[in-house]
C-alpha cells in the first residue's frame, strides 16, 4: 500500500465558553487536520493541535516538522513509513498526528477498528468523566446536568483561586450529589508541596478519586510524601516528558498516569508506557487535549486498546466544549462511548463542521 498524496487543513475552533486553569485561559483550539491518501483509494486521518502547556511543541515547531515530513511522503509505502517515523524529539504533537493517520490506513487495509488493531482484546466501550472545567460557582448546576446524562465521575480543574475557596465549593458540590458519584481534580502543577499537602488534607472526607499534577515541582520525593498523605490516586500528566521514566516505573512515588497521546509522540507510544505502566501496577488513564474530532476518534481507539481489564473512566468527553468541530466525534452516550466495528479511526470527514483558518 503506496501514498498518493496529502492534504494539510489549518482550523480554528472557538470554545463555548473559556477553558481555564493554573497555566492559562483557552478561548479556542487551532492545528491542523492531516488527510492522507494511498494509490489503492484509502483515507486515513490524524489531528495536529499543538498545546505547549500539556507537554507539546509550539504551533511554529509542529508546521515546521509537519510540512518537512508530509512533502517526503507520495510514493512512499504506508508501513515503510511508519516504521521509519523518528522519535517524537521535540514534537510529540505533530508526530502523534502523522502516526495517527498511517494507523487509521494500515488499520482499514487489516479490515479491524483500530483499537483491536492496536489490541486484539480491546472492547468497544469507554467509559468517560465528566469535564466540569475550572472550580467556579456554578459547578452544581453543570453537575446536575452530567448527572441526567449518565456521567458517575466528574473532574473539576483547580488550582485557579486560593484553596481554601476551592475547597469550601467543592464540599458544597459534595453535598449536593447523590451517593457513589467520585470526583477527579487536577490541579496542573498550581501547588508547592505545603499547598498541595494541606488541600489534600482538605479533602480527606470526600468521594475524591485522584489529584492530577498538584505540584508546581514534581520532584520524586515531594510526590511520594504526598501519595502516602492521599487516600486517592495522585497523577502525572503533563510532567511526565520531565520525569526519568526509568526510575518512575521501577520505584512509582504516585498511583497514576495519565496519557495524552500529543504529548506522548502517539498512539503507539502511549501503549507501550501504558503496557509497562501497568507492569508497574499503575493505573493509566487516557485524556484529551482538549482536542477536535479526529484527536477524540484516536484517544478514545487507544482508551479501549489500555482500559484492560479495569474499566476506568477515561478524560475523552470533552467535544461539547467547542462550537464548532473538524467533523463529527465519538457520541456519548450514558457516560460513555460505543465505538463502531467499522475498520480504522472511525473518523468520516463526510460531516464537516465549518471551521476558520488555523494557526
Amino acid at each position: 500500500m503506496r501514498l498518493a498524496g496529502f492534504t494539510l487543513t489549518p482550523f480554528r475552533l472557538p470554545l463555548r465558553a473559556p477553558w481555564r486553569n493554573s497555566r492559562g485561559t483557552h478561548r479556542e483550539r487551532r492545528g491542523w487536520l492531516i488527510t492522507l491518501n494511498t494509490r489503492e483509494g484509502l483515507t486515513g486521518h490524524g489531528e495536529c493541535a499543538p498545546l505547549p502547556a500539556a507537554g507539546t511543541e509550539t504551533p511554529p515547531q509542529a508546521r515546521h516538522w509537519l510540512q518537512r515530513r508530509l512533502a517526503c511522503l507520495p510514493g512512499r509505502g504506508v508501513e515503510e513509513t511508519l516504521a521509519g517515523l523518528p522519535p517524537a524529539d521535540g514534537c510529540p504533537a505533530a508526530r502523534c498526528a502523522l502516526e495517527t493517520a498511517l494507523l487509521d490506513l494500515l488499520s482499514q487495509a487489516a479490515g479491524q477498528p483500530l483499537r483491536r488493531w492496536l489490541e486484539p482484546d480491546a472492547g468497544d466501550r469507554v467509559r468517560l468523566n465528566a469535564a466540569l472545567g475550572a472550580a467556579g460557582g456554578e459547578l452544581a448546576v453543570m453537575a446536575r446536568g452530567v448527572l441526567s446524562e449518565g456521567f458517575k465521575t466528574l473532574k473539576i480543574k483547580v488550582g485557579t483561586a486560593p484553596p481554601a475557596r476551592e475547597l469550601g465549593r467543592i464540599r458544597d458540590l459534595v453535598r449536593a450529589l447523590p451517593a457513589g458519584i467520585r470526583l477527579r481534580l487536577d490541579a496542573n502543577r498550581a501547588w508547592t508541596a505545603g499547598q498541595a499537602e494541606r488541600f489534600v488534607e482538605g479533602l480527606a472526607s470526600l468521594p475524591v478519586e485522584s489529584l492530577e499534577e498538584p505540584l508546581a515541582t514534581p520532584e520524586p520525593g515531594a510526590l511520594a510524601r504526598l501519595q502516602a498523605l492521599a487516600r486517592f490516586d495522585i497523577a502525572l500528566d503533563e510532567s511526565l516528558s520531565d520525569q526519568d521514566l526509568e526510575r518512575l516505573l521501577a520505584d512509582p512515588p504516585i498511583r497514576r498516569i495519565v496519557l495524552k497521546p500529543p504529548a506522548r509522540g502517539g498512539l503507539l507510544p502511549a501503549l507501550e508506557l501504558a503496557r509497562r505502566a501497568r507492569a508497574a501496577s499503575l493505573t493509566c488513564i487516557v485524556t484529551s487535549c482538549l482536542d477536535a474530532a479526529v484527536g477524540i476518534w484516536a484517544a478514545a481507539q487507544l482508551a479501549a486498546a489500555v482500559d484492560l481489564p479495569a474499566g476506568q473512566a477515561h478524560g475523552l468527553a470533552t467535544s461539547g466544549w467547542f462550537r464548532q468541530d473538524i467533523g463529527a466525534p465519538p457520541p456519548p452516550g450514558r457516560g460513555q462511548f460505543i465505538l463502531p466495528e467499522r475498520p480504522g479511526l472511525g473518523f468520516s470527514s463526510t460531516h464537516p463542521a465549518t471551521a476558520g483558518a488555523g494557526p
